[in-house]
């Protein structure tokens, strides 16, 4: 089984920012919902040890992973295959300029994978199915890995074997917990948030 994970609110996501590659710190949202998350998975894995938690290197990632595996008692891996896709000369970059100068770039997903020097769609399933492919299999995988948003809807497009534009759509919360197990996906919510 595995458990995947969005880091939480970051300064950037607050500000409708393209991260990528490029990191800002998490927002207190953010804490608040790496802490909701952490909680939530303490529950569903009760308390067993032996579950592994990886992580993508990047710093709200990190974070986020380290508030889980304090929770769990664990501690973290990094994987740099769960990194976020890279938009090239557009991380870190404003959505709304993005927008405004290539309209026809985000198309009706809302995500561009062509990017001046940015990744591909197909180089990020390559990515992730290299990853999945170097987990023990089912039913012995004990894994909880944050991640991030495009990076995440790709890894549960690859898991489930969805199309391109089925997996670009899936929803990226940062209070919620998948559940990746027997080839089926399910959505787990924290408790709403003050």
């Amino acid at each position: 089984m595995i458990y995947l994970v969005r880091h939480g609110q970051t300064a950037f996501n607050k500000e409708r920012r393209l991260q990528g590659h490029v990191d800002s710190p998490l927002t207190e949202l953010g804490l608040r919902q790496a802490r909701a998350v952490a909680g939530l998975l303490a529950d569903l894995t009760g308390g067993e040890p032996g579950w592994r938690v990886i992580s993508s290197p990047l710093g709200r990632a990190r974070d986020t992973a380290a508030i889980v595996a304090r929770a769990l008692s664990a501690e973290v891996e990094e994987d740099a295959r769960l990194i976020e896709l890279s938009w090239g000369e557009w991380d870190g970059r404003l959505r709304s300029e993005l927008e405004a100068a290539h309209p026809d770039a985000f198309g009706r997903s809302g995500w561009a994978f062509d990017a001046p020097t940015g990744e591909t769609y197909e180089a990020v399933c390559a990515r992730m199915a290299d990853w999945l492919a170097s987990l023990p299999p089912e039913p012995e995988r004990r894994v909880i890995a944050v991640s991030h948003g495009v990076a995440g809807r790709v890894l549960r497009g690859v898991y489930a074997r969805m199309e391109r534009d089925r997996t670009v759509e899936q929803d990226v919360p940062q209070d919620a917990v998948y559940r990746l197990s027997g080839g089926t996906i399910g959505r787990i919510d924290c408790e709403p948030l003050d």
